[in-house]
């Protein structure tokens, strides 16, 4: 759903929005916030890997609204990133020309 993060830099906390949708694994750059050379020069950037949680020791009521969520997902896989591979992804641009 998105969201908006503090992010411990070397310079303190710096705010990152997460777009909504943001799957595991996503990479933000964070120009600048990272470590400075040596030798002098500017900041590199810091990377920021996001990693999402599954929610665990949900109560009776939260279990029986997730399944309810759940139920109204059946047969829709357009909310899934995943819900197409590679191959058919191959499919439709050549089906298109």
């Amino acid at each position: 759903m998105g969201g908006e993060l503090e992010v411990p830099t070397l310079d303190g906390r710096v705010k990152l929005k997460i777009p909504e949708g943001t799957q595991t694994g996503k990479q933000f750059r964070l120009r600048g916030k990272g470590v400075a050379p040596v030798r002098g020069g500017a900041a590199g950037d810091l990377l920021c890997r996001v990693a999402v949680e599954t929610p665990v020791n949900l109560s009776k009521r939260q279990r029986e609204m997730l399944e309810e969520f759940r139920g109204t997902l059946q047969g829709d896989n357009s909310h899934s990133p995943k819900a197409s591979g590679w191959f058919e992804g191959v499919k439709r641009f050549f089906g298109d020309v």
